[in-house]
């Protein structure tokens, strides 16, 4: 920092003050009030030189200098909770807070003397304007709060993603303008701290410092300028009507506050509020927050059950989850008729910014209603006229025109996102449909409620119901519904139908995240995967902690063990529960397998310990094929009871697996009963995934080629040579390619299956058996260094041997065996100095 007193510098100054500190020191006495003390200072220090700020003063309070508003914020916050800590930890009967005031403005800055230094003085001295007022700031704030100037404020909130998730939870708070005793023009204060520990309330009143009010709210001073100010108010307001505004833009995000029904008809109570959202949700210019991202934010506030989202909860919900603007949408009777009204509302400031309205006759007009007013408020938003005027489709042909069907319709989605009954959201459903035969929406609905319960020819009928009435779906809403046939399907026409749709609609992160899933599973392209990953994490999205555990499998399968590690730990710290079986690989891929088996003992909630399929792995993986066999044998076995077909057949393929690969077991029996299951229920048994049959026959072979047995490979590339699946599937052909080249290995021809592999194995994508095949081919055709390099990746690849996947994931065992048996040669080798 400079310190020339003869220049002004602009700089953040932080002013605290340590509240009751004369009380605190009477009731500690001072012995314990100095040692409380010299820990608050060594927080102090800590927090300087984490935020690099520099301390001009100090007593009482503090005032320090930061080059930045956001280290500035940094330290306040830090403050903040440290104090907190401080005073939990000496067991102190009234909690340890202070004031803060944050403030940018020009001061000037010098060194004082050594010989001033040595009597007493500080050794940097600050004045100027800009001190006084973050004075008045810090005086003004309540004990724990944080108090930011006009000048400050947006400068920190813009560069609030620095501060990481905290960053992101931050609320932040207008309290419009103050007058500052000694300050000549009126200044506007705002809030910013964490939920549970800032007050997130407005300042009182003091002799330094009072809220600059608008006339209205100041009779006294209205009445004597009242007769003064009449002609020219009444000549003037015809004139010029300035218009409220809000700063929003092209797909900027709104919050849709709960409907206020105040006719007392209940017909209209969920029915409108849903109308409200379909009719809204046309719009690529606006984007809506999904009532399950309210509700689930509602938890994140520790909202009582069934707490309204009025203004005042609306506008926290906006802020915590970046939404510029709150709807409040009302409905009365006015005057004999209907009137179907929203307001918008800026949510740092709670105040009505818009107000729409639009009138009809009876609760039939209520619909036409609700359609104009959204076209108005998506119009006021911002959005061209002629794109509202093209992208709107009236709510009886996007919904249905009955109120009855509507409201059953929403009832129903609302007992789908929170109670998840299945028989009562089904039930609610078909009511919909009974009183409108023609709602396309409810057969889309049922279709998603089947396909979350794993139930896919069910949801295939029921979306294929919905396209059958194409003209009663919205553009998106049709596009989407297109997109969730296909996902069942050969990835090719998937991938792209999903593409388009993310190109029209780039802020659906559900969408988003399921066309990540779609390109590891079928591509095994981790990197692409991450990327899309990463672009479904918005603070919108309802299921952030659950795309955030994906990316972290995604950057696994990269072998970016820290970088995964901390992506399931945020994941698990934002609230998701979901499988924890690839995070505990994190630390296998490390051999920590302790710490993988305390994680993994955590996402089960401590019920048991590793079994199924990631037992299977898990054993394989340490060397203990006799469990292992056993765990696939009572997977096999709870499969079978439950009737679950392809489980069972995967259970199955992990008995062979486990008998080829590690000696365990009657090898020809294993893989014998494994074919007659594949051939007992075909291609197209119901519940078997289309490519389940073919990727089984090849993985069959590919455990022939490991025993050597180029009979039973031959009859497998065979038997699948002219499947539709290995086209359609990348994953498929890319194991094809494998068995080819084994043949041509086993054929003596080693060098066919080095030109085969090879430029497979230069690819991201390539399977880890690529590899495994590569190395036996280079070794066979005296190709060291290949062979070398091959059995390297091998070694070294653990993320991606645990990540991998494929249609049916068959390959999870084989990569677990292969990548171990070459780590262990690695290691004897390296024991006997040989590399």
């Amino acid at each position: 920092m400079g310190v020339n007193g003869d220049t002004p510098q602009v700089r953040t100054l932080l002013l605290t003050d340590l509240v009751d500190s004369t009380q605190l020191v009477e009731m500690l006495g001072d012995g314990p009030a100095a040692e409380l003390f010299r820990a608050h200072d060594r927080i102090v220090l800590a927090l300087q030189q984490r935020w690099r700020g520099r301390l001009i003063d100090r007593s009482d309070g503090l005032l320090l200098l930061f080059e930045r508003p956001i280290d500035g914020l940094g330290f306040a916050l830090d403050y903040v909770r440290g104090l907190r800590d401080l005073g939990r930890e000496r067991q102190l009967k009234q909690p340890l807070q202070a004031r803060a005031g944050l403030h940018v403005g020009e001061v000037l800055v010098w060194e004082n003397s050594a010989d001033a230094v040595r009597v007493g003085a500080k050794s940097l001295e600050v004045e100027g304007l800009a001190k006084p007022l973050a004075g008045r700031l810090m005086a003004l704030a309540r004990p724990g709060q944080i108090l930011l100037s006009a000048t400050a404020e947006p400068l920190a909130h813009r560069a609030a993603r620095e501060l990481g998730e905290r960053g992101e939870l931050l609320v932040w708070k207008s309290y419009g303008r103050w007058r500052f005793k000694g300050v000549p023009e009126a200044q506007e204060v705002f809030e910013v701290g964490e939920p549970g520990l800032a007050p997130l309330r407005m300042p009182a009143h003091t002799p330094k410092a009072w809220r600059d009010l608008p006339l209205w709210r100041r009779p006294v001073a209205l009445a004597a300028e009242t007769l003064l100010l009449a002609g020219l108010v009444l000549g003037g307001w015809f004139l010029t009507r300035p218009q409220p505004a809000i700063a929003f833009g092209e797909r900027d995000w709104v919050v849709v506050g709960d409907l206020r029904n105040l006719t007392g008809d209940a017909r209209l109570d969920e029915s409108l509020e849903q109308a409200f959202r379909i009719s809204l949700e046309q719009s690529r210019y606006v984007n809506v927050i999904s009532d399950l991202k309210v509700r689930e934010t509602l938890g994140r506030m520790q909202a009582k059950a069934g707490t309204r989202v009025d203004r005042a909860i609306g506008s926290e919900i906006a802020q915590r989850d970046g939404a510029r603007a709150l709807l409040l949408p009302t409905v009365a009777e006015v005057g004999g008729r209907l009137r179907v009204s929203a307001e918008v509302v800026d949510p740092r400031t709670q105040t009505t910014v818009y107000a729409v309205s639009s009138d009809g006759k009876g609760i039939g007009s209520a619909l036409a209603s609700i359609d104009e007013v959204t076209d108005q408020l998506r119009e006021k938003l911002g959005e061209a006229m002629q794109n509202v005027q093209k992208t709107s489709v009236p709510l009886p042909n996007v919904a249905t025109p009955s109120l009855e069907a509507l409201k059953a319709f929403a009832v129903a989605r609302h007992v789908a996102n929170t109670s998840r009954d299945r028989e009562q959201a089904l039930g609610l459903y078909r009511r919909a449909l009974q009183l409108d035969p023609q709602f396309a929406l409810a057969h889309a609905d049922m279709g998603r409620l089947h396909a979350q319960l794993g139930e896919v020819a069910p949801s295939r009928e029921a979306w294929r119901r919905a396209l059958a009435l194409p003209n009663r779906l919205s553009p998106q809403e049709k596009l989407g519904v297109e997109l969730m046939l296909l996902q069942n399907g050969a990835p090719g026409p998937y991938l792209r139908k999903a593409r388009e749709y993310v190109a029209l609609y780039p802020d659906d992160s559900r969408v988003i995240a399921r066309l990540a899933t779609n390109v590891w599973h079928h591509r095994n392209d981790f990197r692409a995967a991450e990327a899309l990953g990463r672009q479904a994490l918005k603070p919108q999205f309802e299921r952030t902690p659950g795309a955030r555990y994906s990316v972290g499998i995604y950057l696994l399968g990269q072998d970016k063990y820290d970088a995964a590690l901390l992506e399931f730990a945020r994941a698990r710290a934002e609230g998701f529960t979901g499988a924890g079986e690839l995070y505990a690989r994190a630390h296998d891929a490390r051999d920590q397998h302790a710490q993988a088996d305390k994680v993994f003992l955590a996402s089960t909630g401590g019920r048991d310990g590793w079994h199924g399929e990631a037992a299977v792995v898990t054993w394989i993986d340490r060397g203990e094929p006799l469990r292992a066999l056993e765990a696939a044998r009572e997977w096999a076995a709870k499969s079978d009871a439950d009737a679950d077909l392809l489980e069972s057949l995967r259970a199955r393929a992990a008995i062979a697996s486990v008998a080829v690969l590690s000696g365990q077991g009657d090898v020809a029996a294993a893989l014998r009963v494994l074919l007659a299951a594949v051939d007992a229920n075909g291609e197209d048994a119901d519940g078997m995934y289309p490519p389940t049959s073919t990727e089984i026959r090849l993985y069959v072979g590919l455990l022939a080629a490991h025993r050597g047995d180029a009979g039973a490979v031959a009859e497998m590339l065979r038997r699948t040579r002219d499947s539709r699946i290995v086209r359609d599937y990348p994953t498929v052909a890319q194991l094809q390619r494998v068995l080819l080249a084994e043949q041509d290995r086993l054929a003596g021809k080693p060098q066919a299956a080095i030109d085969r592999l090879a430029p497979l194995a230069k690819q991201e994508t390539s399977l880890v058996a690529v590899h495994w095949a590569l190395e036996r081919a280079a070794r066979s055709a005296g190709d060291a260094a290949l062979a070398n390099e091959q059995h390297q990746w091998l070694r070294t690849h653990r993320g991606r041997v645990y990540a991998e996947s494929t249609t049916t994931d068959l390959l999870r065992f084989f990569n677990t065996a292969v990548s171990r048996e070459a780590r262990r040669q690695g290691q004897q080798a390296d024991a006997a100095g040989t590399r």
